[in-house]
């Protein structure tokens, strides 16, 4: 354990945005999966419906450091793309 004060304030802080990056990251997974249900019940409107909601919040995930920008942009592309595919 830390002795120096800021020591224990960066381990705080990192506690903080740690918990913060995985909520983010869990409701991207989330909105993920709801893009891929969509798609394989072959739903197009809700599918797209919930493309625009998962590419706005990857993101924003992605301007707030949580992602690599070139990740976001795969998995935006990925997504883009499997819903642009429905027949």
């Amino acid at each position: 354990m830390a002795n120096i004060k800021s020591a224990k304030k960066r381990i705080k802080v990192i506690a903080t945005k740690t918990a913060r990056n995985k909520a983010i990251k869990s409701k991207i997974k989330t909105l993920v999966k709801k893009v891929e249900v969509a798609i394989t019940a072959g739903d197009k409107a809700a599918a797209s419906a919930a493309l625009v909601v998962a590419t706005s919040e990857i993101s924003k995930a992605a301007s707030k450091g949580v992602f690599h920008k070139n990740t976001a942009s795969r998995k935006i592309s990925r997504l883009s793309k499997a819903v642009n595919a429905m027949a």
